[in-house]
């Protein structure tokens, strides 16, 4: 059964212009080259110094690109964008009254699932969520989507899945778009060329230098309606003093995404109380241990 939720926190941004792709393609992570009608995009827009600022899904329209955003970050992207517009030929936009909207599959480890007929409202752009099969739809329209479940159903689903979600999730001018997911969650293109923030992040992954990753965790011992805060310290307890191993970002319903230290993956872990217990997805990538 598909699950379509509204997802007020989403806000979505117009590029038109004829040089919409080229400019966008020289300040994000990922290809916006690959973006067309039924296939987005998901990139980020980093520092000069190759930490995350933003992230949005691209999704091609007939004459411009519409990114899905966090909401409260879209000032931020339209600035940061418009600073390098200069004279080409790209117009920037809010749309205000659009609706960002998510459709699923129901069944635990079902891939996107077929959207019913009728479903899109003229204007309406879908595509499939470039970063898992599982994770379905994004769907923008002009107009409201009819709703068949909460936003909430769609954060468990996405917590289960282990998907990052914006600043919920990341750390700006902080976090690094490997210690993320973005490479195994195709968020990142090594073969389009330069685009702000590349060259750190090209020599974090060939030099080996990620020591944490976002990993999502279960979480026990405390009640699912109240899950210790964001940013609460993850310790290590197998040590004779406790030490610190991460921090817990967002959570819900005993699941929850942490930042770790890739050496305390193993070791029993608390967090304001609260047993933690990593749950590696088969995405996952991580390093061989050393010999």
């Amino acid at each position: 059964m598909t699950r379509i939720a509204t997802l007020s926190s989403r806000g979505v941004i117009a590029l038109a212009g004829a040089d919409r792709v080229s400019f966008l393609q020289g300040l994000v992570s990922n290809d916006v080259t690959a973006a067309a009608p039924g296939r987005a995009v998901w990139a980020a827009l980093l520092t000069p110094q190759g930490k995350w600022l933003a992230d949005f899904f691209i999704l091609a329209a007939p004459d411009r690109l519409l990114l899905d955003a966090e909401r409260a970050q879209v000032p931020l992207i339209l600035t940061r964008l418009g600073r390098f517009r200069l004279r080409a030929d790209v117009t920037l936009a809010a749309l205000d009254d659009w609706t960002v909207a998510a459709a699923w599959d129901g069944a635990p480890g079902s891939p996107s699932p077929s959207l019913p007929p009728g479903l899109l409202p003229v204007g309406a752009v879908a595509a499939p969520d470039p970063r898992l099969p599982e994770a379905g739809w994004r769907l923008l329209s002009p107009v409201p989507i009819a709703a068949t479940d909460s936003a909430d159903a769609w954060d468990r689903h996405r917590l289960a899945l282990g998907l990052p979600d914006g600043s919920r999730d990341l750390e700006a001018e902080k976090t690094v778009l490997l210690e993320a997911g973005f490479d195994e969650l195709g968020g990142v293109s090594w073969t389009k060329g330069c685009y702000m923030g590349q060259e750190l992040t090209a020599r974090t992954r060939y030099r080996g230098l990620v020591k944490r990753r976002l990993i999502p965790v279960a979480i026990a011992g405390a009640p699912p309606a109240a899950p210790p805060p964001p940013g609460t310290p993850i310790l290590r307890t197998d040590r004779e003093e406790p030490a610190e191993a991460g921090t817990l970002r967002s959570a819900a319903d005993g699941l929850g995404l942490a930042l770790l230290r890739l050496d305390a993956l193993d070791a029993p872990l608390t967090c304001g109380g609260a047993r933690l217990t990593p749950r590696r997805p088969a995405w996952l990538r991580l390093p061989e241990p050393a010999a």
